[in-house]
């Protein structure tokens, strides 16, 4: 295999500033509340907001800066992931009274999460696609109480519109104009405004990955996101518009971002180099796509699809699009990745808006042991044993005995007591 470009190197000892400055803030908050988040918010974002809260006026104010057809666009994206959602919820089910010896019942039942902080990036961009994925499975599964926040932007001085709109179609139940490394620690260990919730969940920055690191046992997470990656497998007839046009969108995230090509075919590697250098001069996000290309962007040529899909299960990445004529075959030997994309019209960029699969996916190698947001992330599968006293005769002697080898004499004398 052949290195065309290579990734940029990442420091330790930027990681260890970003720790502390993190700590800090969280610290911060802990001890000064609200005050400490109003410093902040004017800090970052320029917001000298005291009420964090969003009301509903505001909101519709939103509504009236946001084009209609958008917001049925907005609608139908909704519905889809909605959905899927309840499709996926379906298949986590409860099992009740499996019984394990005579006299022994077992079972789980599924419950959801009391609380929960949908974190909706701002900064560059509005990703308001991203309310409507965290918060629509969230409310699936039944979580009574659905916050959300997200930075203000720095011209208004509130929320962009777009992300207030798709808060509220999502059916979010409080919002708080908030963002930063300040904000996981406020829904973290709770202020006057904000109430702590039992689990944050969203995308963000490095302050904002790191502090959710940090704060992760206090407040349950879904994952730590690091920047955006596809990787595609692409046989000699894969088409180069298509998987150029792939690479760079995702590229335009940020600088961070990467876009890799693995491929059989040194001529498609060619012509996929030759067209985004192309389209990159079309493209209203060049500065960002092209740093991001040239730092961070690979070409990777291999000798066979096999070699291909063991060097992607090594990258584990958070897309993987397959363009190549035995698709079934590939899947098969594919086991690392957030979310798959199927044949070269199954473009990523579907997935971000509307299909109905979650875009909140694992980053930096973490697909090799979790997949993406769902559902079932805001669901937990709690056991539970009922036992009868033919269930004691028929098990109490072992787990006395059990007991006993361990030392444990309090916990044989328990089982013992309902013997006799």
């Amino acid at each position: 295999m052949k290195f065309l470009k290579s990734p940029v190197k990442k420091t330790y000892s930027t990681q260890y500033s970003l720790e502390e400055k993190v700590k800090n803030i969280i610290d911060d908050v802990r001890a000064c509340g609200d005050e400490a988040l109003i410093r902040y918010n004017f800090q970052f974002d320029g917001n000298d907001r005291r009420v964090l809260s969003v009301d509903k006026d505001e909101i519709k104010i939103a509504y009236e800066k946001v084009d209609k057809k958008l917001i049925e666009f907005i609608k139908t994206a909704a519905d889809n992931i909605k959905k899927f959602a309840e499709k996926q919820k379906e298949c986590i089910r409860p099992l009740d009274d499996f019984e394990t010896s005579p006299g022994v019942f077992l079972g789980h039942r599924i419950l959801p999460v009391s609380s929960c902080c949908c974190y909706v990036p701002g900064g560059g961009y509005p990703l308001y696609s991203s309310a409507l994925m965290l918060a629509i499975p969230a409310k699936v599964a039944g979580v009574k109480r659905v916050a959300a926040c997200s930075p203000a932007s720095k011209e208004t001085g509130s929320i962009s519109p777009y992300t207030l709109v798709a808060m509220d179609i999502a059916g979010v139940d409080e919002i708080y104009c908030v963002g930063g490394a300040h904000a996981v620690a406020a829904f973290s260990y709770g202020t006057s405004q904000i109430k702590p919730v039992d689990m944050i969940v969203g995308p963000g920055n490095q302050y904002v990955a790191e502090a959710k690191r940090q704060c992760y046992g206090q407040v349950g997470i879904d994952f730590i996101a690091g920047p955006s990656e596809v990787l595609i497998i692409s046989e000699e007839k894969g088409n180069p518009s298509y998987i150029a046009a792939d690479l760079l969108a995702q590229c335009e995230h940020d600088r961070q971002s990467k876009g890799i090509l693995i491929t059989t075919s040194g001529k498609l590697a060619q012509d996929v180099t030759e067209e985004i250098e192309r389209q990159l001069t079309e493209l209203e996000t060049r500065d960002i796509a092209e740093y991001a290309w040239e730092n961070n962007g690979e070409i990777i040529l291999v000798s066979s699809i096999e070699e291909a899909c063991r060097i992607s299960d090594e990258y584990a990445p958070e897309h993987l699009e397959i363009h190549v004529e035995d698709e079934d075959r590939t899947i098969s030997m594919l086991n690392n990745y957030g979310s798959l994309f199927i044949g070269e019209y199954a473009a990523e960029v579907f997935g971000d808006y509307i299909s109905g699969t979650n875009h909140t996916l694992p980053t930096i190698r973490a697909s090799r042991y979790t997949g993406g947001l769902y559902v079932g992330n805001f669901l937990k599968v709690c056991s539970y044993q009922k036992i009868n006293k033919k269930g004691v005769d028929s098990i109490g002697k072992a787990a006395e005995a059990l007991a006993l080898g361990e030392g444990l004499y309090a916990h044989a004398k328990a089982v013992r007591i309902r013997m006799d």
